[in-house]
């Protein structure tokens, strides 16, 4: 079929894919379409939890960068245990009625400094975990690590791998002592 495309038409479709490419994501913006497991507005609440894990700083960028918030959609999307999809959503909503009953609204309308507050709070049972939002930010803080060093940030901008070279001095466990 290549064979059969004039120049023009060639240039006619390039023309059409980069004006449509722009205005699909756009609109599937727009329309609220998330693929996946989480709804809009609980990706936005796990990208801010997880950047709030993994924040952008001097050295590298953060998870938002590093997209985890769409890794940890991704695995939950093709989870088989119907059971860790149903953590995740009363876990979301844990953190939220965790603002409101600080604050009196949702954690992603509170301000920065309230959201770490809230934040701070829930890590403090993250040691020994007894309740239910305990074990939550657990398994999130899990995923957040997850996700964060098995992308390209993590593991080439934060642990700056530098893939199968030499290393003048050996960083692992010296088993001899």
């Amino acid at each position: 079929m290549a064979d059969d495309l004039t120049r023009r038409q060639l240039l006619e479709a390039a023309a059409v894919a980069a004006v449509a490419t722009p205005l699909l994501g756009a609109v599937s913006e727009a329309a609220g379409v998330v693929p996946g497991f989480f709804t809009a507005a609980e990706l936005k609440l796990v990208d801010e939890l997880t950047e709030m894990i993994i924040p952008t700083d001097d050295h590298s960028p953060g998870a938002r960068a590093a997209k985890v918030a769409a890794y940890i959609d991704a695995r939950l999307a093709e989870a088989f245990d119907k059971d860790v999809r149903t953590r995740w959503r009363a876990g979301l909503q844990a953190i939220d009625a965790a603002a409101k009953a600080a604050h009196g609204h949702a954690f992603m309308q509170c301000t920065a400094d309230e959201r770490l507050a809230i934040l701070t709070k829930i890590a403090e049972g993250e040691g020994n975990p007894q309740t239910p939002i305990d074990r939550f930010f657990v398994e999130l803080k899990e995923r957040t690590v997850n996700g964060y060093y098995s992308s390209e940030i993590g593991i080439h901008k934060e642990m700056e791998y530098k893939g199968n070279t030499l290393q003048e001095e050996y960083s692992g466990i010296d088993v001899s002592k």
